[in-house]
């Protein structure tokens, strides 16, 4: 999962400092979540999925499908 974050934020050419102003937080605290050092809680997970615009079981390795599903 944490190589994925990685590859997302690097494909749209963005820095860790990019994506941690997005999510409100440090630069430090993002780039633990990308070498696996701290779970990431949902409420950031969801964040990350509607930033780059994949799913949730994308992030999470559950799938390569990189599509959101529609809400209800």
């Amino acid at each position: 999962m944490y190589n994925r974050l990685r590859e997302l934020r690097e494909d749209k050419d963005l820095t860790q400092v990019q994506v941690a102003k997005y999510l409100d937080m440090s630069q430090t605290g993002y780039s633990q979540y990308e070498i696996g050092k701290n779970d990431i809680p949902t409420r950031v997970l969801i964040k990350l999925a509607e930033y780059y615009g994949v799913s949730i079981d994308y992030l999470l390795n559950v799938t390569n499908e990189m599509k959101p599903y529609k809400r209800a």
